[in-house]
């Protein structure tokens, strides 16, 4: 995939120059400099020669054909640049020039107008407004970057163009080898999706890392990084995490959703590795391209200073990640070697005084034990330390069945000593906690490559009655889905809704409540008024007759006094409930990834502590108790401070049902069930409220 734009066998580079100080010079000399094998073509309409090389004044004067074109020239001249490459035979062409979709609407146009160029002609258009391409495994270098990485294993797509020129810099002085640094730009025509999809089939490449500011297509991101991530890992340094301004959004899902939120959903599902900053991007990748995946997140701390082994301690805690004590053998036999003053617990701490080999005895010993799935090594330079030693035996002692990470701690005294464990693979880190940071990325990344196949239950469902509802709103224009309509479709997928009705007066409120049983509960219906409870709207525990027809007297007034140009339809009277733990499910529409659902508590934890968590649907039975388990008051749900645990599978059987109705209609945009009562092992749950908002044709938002 994408062979004429990695792999090129003939070049041309349309605006070279023989001015050091132009891009279109750099762009050749990088090419040369680095050693391509292929034919060189320098396009100059002015220039006899350039760097050794004849130049041609223009493609038609060049006798044969070229696979990649690379066009350096200012953006009135690049649409004749690029169709004198296509005529040329190529099938990719670089953009480098800068001047389209950035700057404006006409920019935009011109841009639209080279993409309908290439694919006329079967070509790939990369750009524009780009830094260009690098394949260190062919020795293609054509970008204008002044710095190379030596050749290597990880390829990193990057948004940014001068990120990259940052990003090649720091690698080169580092030491650490990419295989591929590929420069999107505007995305005009390739973008993340396709070169994720080339870095996939590309043997030279193991780690792929991106650096991404937005994504165009989110279907065919999910599939292309799900696809990616089952090969090799995908880590991903997502920008632009803010929304500016609020969102129209009226349900307590949307409003709480937000984009950053569904780019982490879409992640989680994907299998992509998220990183929070560059640092942790290639902190990440190191650790993924040198060393095996962990079985499990139970890490060993070695370490000469208790200070450092609290650190890694803390950061292993916060991460929850697994810090278990090594086994009684293992600690009998570390007493035999270590001093007395040594701790032999988790961290392992050789004390102070510590030498390279009473380092690699601890080592050895850990690496073996079956409590743990991973060691990290933190070293702090004492006179004894001896660093460099201790790196040299480090390596040599690892038996390459469980990830090594390293954090040698200083400046001049370890600086030979990071050096060389990055020459013999072992990822070193500054600090103990960016260690397990990383670490945590590869037990969460192993995890999700051991996950079991994704199933989705298909529930029964009424959808003639679902479609009832939805086509009169349309008809009738209306948004919002209140309370009645909205437990009608939930009722068509098998939720469990309470006897009620809609009564527009009190007596017909009495009725309703004389047939269906007290005691009820009154409710005021306006698609006008969202929170009910903030205007009065709620009333509960009804228990004759009197009460019923007192309650809707007062709520009328009260909520006509409080919202006096609401649309009021009456008073929902239905069956009371039992009582139970209140939960709250919910569904927004994104609009890069579709339908993402939430779960949470009701009450305080939504309201105040937003204790939320989000998922990509459908889901499945397993992704569904992972959104419980995802929410810090989870031990709640299990029953904490001596009450019953509630009934954890009928929550997730809902959430199931709610993400099954979301992708069956995709034009609900929101929908809440606000909140979900949910009792004892064994009861069944019951919708207590709910409401949704329909984006559809003939609806205009209000």
């Amino acid at each position: 995939m994408l062979e004429s734009l990695l792999f090129p066998k003939t070049v041309a580079v349309l605006g070279a120059s023989r001015n050091p100080d132009k891009v279109g010079h750099a762009v050749l000399a990088n090419l040369l400099n680095g050693g391509f094998q292929g034919t060189l073509v320098p396009v100059n309409p002015s220039a006899g020669e350039i760097l050794g090389l004849a130049v041609c004044p223009s493609l038609e004067h060049f006798s044969g054909e070229i696979d990649l074109g690379i066009i350096v020239l200012p953006a009135a001249q690049v649409k004749d640049a690029v169709e004198s490459c296509l005529a040329s035979g190529a099938r990719a062409v670089i953009v480098i020039s800068a001047g389209f979709k950035e700057v404006g609407q006409e920019g935009a146009e011109a841009e639209r107008e080279l993409v309908a160029l290439c694919e006329a002609s079967g070509a790939r258009l990369m750009g524009p407004n780009c830094l260009g391409v690098l394949n260190t495994h062919h020795k293609m270098n054509a970008t204008f970057a002044p710095s190379v990485p030596p050749e290597g294993r990880i390829a990193v797509i990057s948004q940014s163009g001068a990120l990259c020129v940052a990003i090649l810099d720091w690698a080169a002085s580092q030491g650490i080898g990419m295989s591929k640094v590929i420069s999107i730009g505007n995305k005009a025509d390739l973008d993340e999706v396709a070169f994720l999809q080339a870095l996939t089939a590309d043997d030279s490449t193991n780690v792929i890392a991106g650096y991404l500011e937005s994504i165009n297509e989110g279907d065919a991101f999910l599939r292309a990084a799900e696809e990616a991530a089952t090969v090799k890992p995908v880590v991903v340094l997502k920008v632009g995490v803010t929304q500016a301004g609020a969102r129209a959004a009226s349900s307590h899902t949307g409003s709480l959703a937000g984009a950053d939120i569904a780019y982490g959903a879409a992640f989680k599902r994907s299998g992509v590795i998220r990183a929070e900053n560059i640092e942790a991007l290639f902190d990440y990748a190191l650790a993924f391209t040198f060393q095996p995946l962990p079985a499990g997140n139970r890490i060993a701390v070695i370490t000469n200073a208790g200070g450092p082994g609290i650190m890694a301690a803390d950061a292993t805690e916060s991460l929850k990640l697994q810090m278990t004590a090594p086994t009684e053998a293992t600690r009998e036999s570390l007493r035999k070697v270590l001093p007395a003053a040594a701790a032999v617990g988790n961290p392992i701490d050789v004390i102070g005084d510590a030498d390279p080999d009473r380092y690699i005895r601890a080592f050895e010993r850990v690496q073996k034990d079956p409590n743990f799935d991973g060691v990290l090594v933190v070293v702090t330079p004492q006179n004894m330390t001896r660093p460099l030693e201790l790196a040299e035996k480090l390596a040599a002692a690892h038996d390459g069945t469980k990830p090594l990470l390293t954090a040698f701690m200083g400046g001049n005294a370890v600086a030979p000593a990071r050096e060389r464990l990055m020459a013999l693979g072992i990822p070193n880190y500054p600090a103990p906690d960016r260690a397990v940071a990383a670490f945590k990325a590869m037990a969460d990344y192993a995890a999700w490559r051991r996950r079991p196949p994704r199933v989705v239950a298909r529930f029964p469902a009424n959808r003639r009655r679902v479609d009832r509802v939805l086509q009169w709103h349309v008809r009738s224009g209306r948004q919002q889905i209140g309370e009645v309509e909205a437990k009608e479709i939930l009722r068509a997928y098998d939720f469990r809704i309470f006897p009620g009705s809609l009564a527009r007066d009190a007596d017909e409120a009495v009725d309703v409540a004389d047939r269906i049983g007290y005691p009820v509960v009154l409710k005021i219906s306006s698609p006008d008024i969202i929170h009910k409870s903030d205007f009065g709207g709620v009333r509960i525990n009804l228990a004759n007759s009197e009460q019923v027809r007192d309650a809707f007297d007062l709520m009328m007034v009260r909520v006509q006094r409080l919202s006096p140009n609401a649309g009021i339809r009456g008073a929902y009277v239905e069956r009371m409930g039992p009582r139970g733990r209140e939960v709250i499910l919910g569904m927004t529409q994104d609009p890069q990834f579709g339908p993402m659902l939430m779960f949470g508590l009701g009450g305080i934890f939504v309201e105040v502590m937003k204790d939320v968590t989000f998922h990509l649907a459908p889901i499945t039975q397993e992704e569904a108790m992972q959104m419980l388990m995802g929410t810090r008051s989870y031990a709640l749900l299990q029953g904490a401070r001596g009450q019953a645990p509630v009934d954890l599978n009928a929550i997730a059987v809902a959430l199931q049902r709610i993400s099954q109705l979301a992708t069956d209609y995709p034009e609900i945009k929101e929908l809440d069930i606000n909140p979900l009562i949910v009792g004892e092992v064994g009861s069944e749950a019951y919708v207590a409220d709910a409401r949704m908002t329909l984006e559809a044709p003939g609806i205009e938002p209000r």
